[in-house]
């Protein structure tokens, strides 16, 4: 792959649409974006979303991308958070009633969802969420408990329900995503929509990160990382951006050897005081290796940021290239590439 392609499987592009625009096509083929994800929600069913889909893989080229094909992603986790409806998609409980459920049940489900995905060409569910919100705290729990996405409220119930989801997704062939690591139970304000979230009560040795250190070891091939501030683990960087995070806490103490993945580094609030460029060349630096942002706009602006400090800084150029292998090799298990 030349430099620009590497680079380019480092994103995940939003697509906004019903059809791909002018502009999410040209990113594509000018940046080499490796991989996308549907924003926004769609209630057409399988055979709708197919058709977009079926545009997307076939941009896979030798030009574009070397033939690695595209994580196609969405956010699937039933209730208030189900981006994709209609004839052919199963109406999801929230995940507060999944944890109700049987883990053998629950397993069962979701391989059926992944099969719904699959029908549709989608085949990364950027969950399950994994985030412990205390008991009695869900109203004041903005991004999580105030919309039922948790599967209870103590990481065993979370973790062994998260793990559920991950096996029977797993089962169909669909990749998932563990998140928001380390935790967005505790927090109040939603990162989307307000600057500056901390959670001032998760430790590195905090028992609520079992529930993560569960879905890891189901196989999850992905953790995302938030965009809140944890000052008791390192009150100097968000989350997405602390080596401190994504190197020690989840890569050294959690063992995941897998993608990590930020969350949303577009027009979301909690990273909106800081250049595109600086969001996506930060969170490479601290050790990420796959960048989410909802539209081409920043997309671009990223990805121009990257190229150019990889040119200038062979250090930095020693983490892309492994941050590019590590969804190389994602990709592999997936069937998005093959090696010969």
């Amino acid at each position: 792959m030349t430099e620009e392609q590497r680079v380019g499987q480092l994103f995940v592009l939003g697509i906004e649409g019903n059809n791909l625009s002018a502009a999410e096509i040209s990113a594509i083929e000018t940046d080499h974006i490796g991989s996308t994800y549907l924003v926004n929600s769609r209630t057409g069913g399988v055979d709708s979303v197919r058709t977009l889909t079926s545009a997307i893989d076939a941009l896979a080229t030798d030009s574009n991308t070397d033939r690695v094909g595209f994580f196609v992603a969405t956010d699937q986790e039933g209730g208030w958070v189900q981006r994709l409806s209609g004839p052919g998609f199963a109406t999801i409980p929230s995940a507060l009633v999944q944890g109700q459920m049987p883990t053998a049940t629950l397993q069962t489900d979701a391989t059926t969802w992944a099969r719904e995905l699959l029908a549709a060409g989608v085949n990364l569910d950027l969950g399950p969420v994994m985030d412990v919100v205390p008991p009695g705290s869900e109203a004041i729990n903005q991004p999580i408990g105030a919309l039922q996405r948790e599967f209870g409220h103590d990481p065993t119930t979370v973790g062994s329900h998260g793990a559920a989801v991950v096996e029977g997704m797993a089962q169909a062939g669909v990749a998932t995503t563990l998140k928001h690591f380390p935790g967005l139970g505790r927090v109040v304000g939603n990162t989307d929509t307000t600057a500056g979230v901390v959670d001032s009560t998760t430790t590195s040795g905090d028992p609520y990160l079992d529930a993560f250190q569960t879905g890891i070891k189901a196989g999850a091939p992905l953790v995302m990382v938030s965009l809140a501030t944890y000052t008791a683990i390192d009150p100097d960087h968000q989350a997405v951006f602390s080596p401190t995070i994504i190197g020690i806490l989840l890569r050294s103490q959690l063992g995941f050897k897998g993608v990590v993945a930020s969350d949303d580094l577009g027009a979301t609030a909690a990273v909106s005081s800081l250049a595109p460029g600086a969001r996506a060349t930060g969170f490479i630096a601290a050790g990420g290796d796959l960048i989410l942002v909802g539209s081409v706009s920043p997309a671009s602006e990223m990805d121009a940021a990257v190229l150019a400090r990889a040119r200038s800084d062979t250090l930095f150029a020693a983490q892309v290239d492994t941050a590019a292998l590590q969804v190389l090799e994602a990709k592999v298990t997936y069937g998005l590439l093959s090696c010969g």
